[in-house]
């Protein structure tokens, strides 16, 4: 059983599942950990090799429903310009006017309108993704990799993610051909999400 309490597809009857009191438990308002949190993306590049790169300034929060999924929430902001590619060059031309405008629009943010249980330790959070003041639909597949407390006492919660977007759809269109056949910055981007989050005090 996963973090949400779920029925077990083979029960027939109407009765609610019951929830593991364990699991239940962890149910509650999290901060997002940046030092232990990774926000990354995947680009292909000249049609032949893939670009990674991440955030390094975000902050957020999730709220947690042992109980009832649907209820779990989800909020996250992203400082653009903290974007990290491994290149200073290549970072630049991203923060510029061919790609983020971080001067214009220094923020990405998520808001989640809807979370639901998948099956195991799998579950889908979908929310609205804002970037260059577009806001466009975007559905995370998250598994939940359990709850531990660690030495300093902090309860802690840990998932994985993936999504996949359409830079286009949110005006991301820069773009340049090759003489080869094909452009130089693919337009899908690969996102995921590592995911450590600490229950706040009580």
């Amino acid at each position: 059983m996963g973090l949400f309490g779920s029925k077990d597809k083979t029960d027939t009857t109407a009765a609610p599942a019951a929830v593991n009191p364990d699991l239940a438990a962890l149910t509650g308002e999290y901060t997002i950990d940046p030092s232990h949190t990774t926000l990354g993306f995947v680009a292909r590049h000249a049609m032949v090799t893939n670009v990674k790169g991440s955030f390094q300034d975000f902050s957020g929060s999730l709220h947690l429903d042992g109980a009832d999924p649907s209820q779990s929430t989800a909020s996250l902001d992203v400082k653009m310009e903290s974007i990290d590619t491994g290149s200073a060059d290549r970072d630049g031309h991203l923060k510029s006017a061919d790609f983020f405008k971080t001067d214009e629009f220094p923020t990405m943010t998520f808001r989640s309108t809807k979370a639901e249980a998948l099956g195991g330790d799998d579950y889908r959070v979908t929310g609205d993704l804002t970037i260059l003041g577009t806001t466009r639909p975007l559905s995370i597949d998250l598994e939940f990799n359990g709850a531990a407390k660690d030495p300093f006492g902090n309860e802690r919660v840990g998932f994985e993610g993936k999504a996949e977007i359409l830079r286009s759809e949110w005006g991301l269109t820069w773009n340049a051909a090759l003489e080869t056949g094909g452009v130089l910055v693919s337009d899908k981007i690969k996102l995921n999400f590592d995911i450590s989050a600490i229950k706040n005090a009580a």
